[in-house]
């Protein structure tokens, strides 16, 4: 069901529930503007900045400050609801997909692509340094068009 909020944006009472009880979950306490940021970030599979974020937080008539954007989503990570990516190095992705798989990047547009691991072949790794073990890989496949 739908309605409208103190700032006289439309939301849906059903996704703002299911944000709450997942920050809940997480042991993140359920702020007004951290339900308004995982609302938005975990309604489908993607890849925002915060830049994106804070944008369509504004457009959508929230108050919200870049500072408290960026803090929330840093929170959320630490905690495991969303994944922090650094692709090249000039910008922070927010990934609300946490399982486990790769990423293409295409260098023209920016956009971040979801690769699933059985797609991806490693037939072998080096040894980890003694006193340690492998707790993952991050993989990014840089794409770029193909010359004419």
């Amino acid at each position: 069901m739908a309605r409208m909020d103190s700032n006289g944006a439309l939301t849906s009472e059903p996704v703002s529930s299911r944000c709450e009880q997942r920050l809940a979950d997480c042991g993140i306490r359920p702020t007004a503007q951290r339900v308004r940021i995982a609302s938005l970030l975990l309604s489908a599979p993607q890849h925002l900045s915060a830049e994106q974020i804070l944008a369509n937080l504004r457009s959508s008539g929230a108050r919200v400050s870049k500072a408290t954007v960026y803090n929330t989503l840093n929170l959320f990570a630490s905690h495991g609801l969303i994944r922090l990516l650094s692709v090249d190095g000039s910008r922070a992705w927010f990934d609300s997909n946490v399982d486990a798989h790769y990423h293409f990047h295409d260098t023209s547009s920016g956009a971040l692509i979801d690769v699933p691991v059985p797609e991806v072949e490693f037939s072998r790794l080096p040894p980890a340094p003694p006193g340690t073990e492998v707790a993952g890989i991050d993989l990014v496949i840089r794409l770029r068009k193909k010359a004419s």
